[in-house]
């Protein structure tokens, strides 16, 4: 039976919790915003009025998405050297304070008419506490410090597990929080309200009941990826046992390619689901509140399913295997969004995707097989850095090729990200490539 005290290292919680809130803000952020420029341009013409709010609300996100994703950049190297130096907590506890804060932001809009640009600051004081950005480093190192290298993989997609789980309830239940109390309170009010609960009781759980596990000794020999580090570490010895003592030296190649597979990947992603919830505002979709948190919870099941994917593939295949699928998952999903005409439709492009979830956490547990756990936090928030500022710029310039392309063909956006979502195969391609060589010279040394 699993004691209180190991219960007490389970992040799970925090991650439930914030992502719930994230899925309620999320849906509340752009219906707020839809309806504040549903009311500055209710002056236009009819026919004009349905692109003039999607190019207000694609603007609106544009510069949001900049805030947000650049803020971090102050803060987020430093609070996650402050987590590996002084305490694990640090760069947990700092981002859900700035969560509370600017969802906090949202609800005093909402209910004193302020002007939407204030959700700038919101965005601003969000980042500048560290952001998803160092959350979200933070968690993994968490996850991984907890967890042995054989089981690293499966660890961190259980985290990614129990975050999409809590996104698709959140989302579920959005669409109906936004509209259920409109007869009674302000419309968003209500949501945003159960938005801020749970990021109170995430950043109280945080501090008083979390507790930060003890690191995990390292195994020997244990995959591929360990091998070819062993490998590496001790070229010049022939004897198995030096191979196990050695320091690990990973190879420079396998993480730079690692790192830009993970970029591409993100990019194709971000890309494309930054236009996704614009697409479906307009026709031929024209979805309304309750039907795009059905929609956002449709996404929410590649979490379920990815993690059974690992759950499976990890007894079988390598982890670039795995990779490899997931960015083949998603890639063809994305090319089916781009034809997207009806409903069913939609969820069949995103019942494609249903390995979508697998390459990035895959791609941290690879990683963190190179580094020694007191550098988790670094080389976390350095990865999860590189996919912020790659998102940054994505979003922006995706923005305004569907603003360019809105009257041409509104899915082109998504072709794009198929492009790049097979871009992303070719340097997991060299990793594989480089760890099958790798293997192949210690099995010739040690016969």
């Amino acid at each position: 039976m699993v004691g209180i005290a190991v219960m007490r290292t389970w992040i799970e919680p925090v991650v439930a919790g914030s992502q719930v809130a994230s899925a309620f803000y999320d849906t509340g952020l752009l219906l707020v915003v839809k309806n504040y420029y549903n009311q500055t341009n209710s002056t236009s013409p009819a026919y004009s009025m349905q692109d003039a709010q999607q190019k207000a609300v694609s603007n609106f996100y544009i510069i949001y998405n900049l805030v947000l994703g650049l803020s971090p950049l102050v803060s987020a190297y430093s609070l996650s050297k402050l987590g590996d130096k002084v305490h694990r907590k640090v760069p947990i506890c700092f981002p859900l304070f700035g969560y509370l804060g600017s969802k906090s932001l949202l609800l005093l809009l909402i209910l004193l008419d302020w002007p939407i640009e204030v959700m700038y600051g919101a965005a601003a004081f969000n980042g500048l506490t560290g952001g998803f950005t160092t959350f979200w480093a933070g968690v993994m190192a968490l996850g991984s410090l907890g967890s042995s290298e054989s089981k690293r993989s499966l660890r961190l997609i259980i985290i990614e597990l129990v975050y999409g789980l809590a996104g698709f309830l959140g989302s579920m239940a959005s669409g109906y929080l936004f509209v259920g109390f409109s007869d009674h309170y302000r419309e968003g009010t209500v949501l945003v309200g159960c938005s801020i609960a749970c990021y109170v009781f995430c950043l109280f759980y945080s501090i008083f009941v979390l507790k930060v596990p003890k690191p995990v000794a390292k195994s020997t020999g244990d995959g591929g990826s360990e091998l070819s580090a062993s490998t590496e570490a001790s070229g010049k010895s022939h004897s198995s046992e030096s191979n196990n003592l050695a320091p690990v030296v990973p190879s420079k190649l396998v993480i730079v390619m690692l790192f830009v597979g993970a970029i591409l990947y993100d990019l194709a992603v971000v890309g494309a689901m930054n236009v996704l919830p614009l697409f479906l505002l307009r026709e031929p979709l024209s979805w309304n509140p309750v039907e795009i948190g059905h929609g956002n919870a449709a996404g929410y099941v590649i979490f379920i399913t990815s993690f059974l994917g690992v759950l499976v593939f990890s007894k079988y295949l390598k982890d670039t295997t795995m990779i490899m699928i997931g960015m083949v998952s998603f890639s063809a999903g994305i090319l089916i969004m781009a034809f997207v005409r009806w409903t069913f439709l939609f969820y069949i492009a995103r019942a494609t995707m249903l390995f979508a979830l697998i390459p990035l956490p895959t791609i941290r547990s690879m990683l963190s097989k190179h580094v020694e756990g007191s550098s988790f936090g670094k080389v976390f928030v350095l990865l999860q850095l590189s996919l912020v500022i790659t998102g940054v710029v994505t979003s922006t310039v995706y923005n305004k090729i569907y603003q360019s392309t809105l009257d041409w063909y509104s899915g082109f956006c998504f072709i794009l990200s198929f492009f790049f979502g097979c871009l992303s195969l070719l340097p997991i391609s060299i990793v594989a490539f480089k760890q099958r060589s790798n293997t192949g010279s210690l099995q010739i040394l040690t016969e």
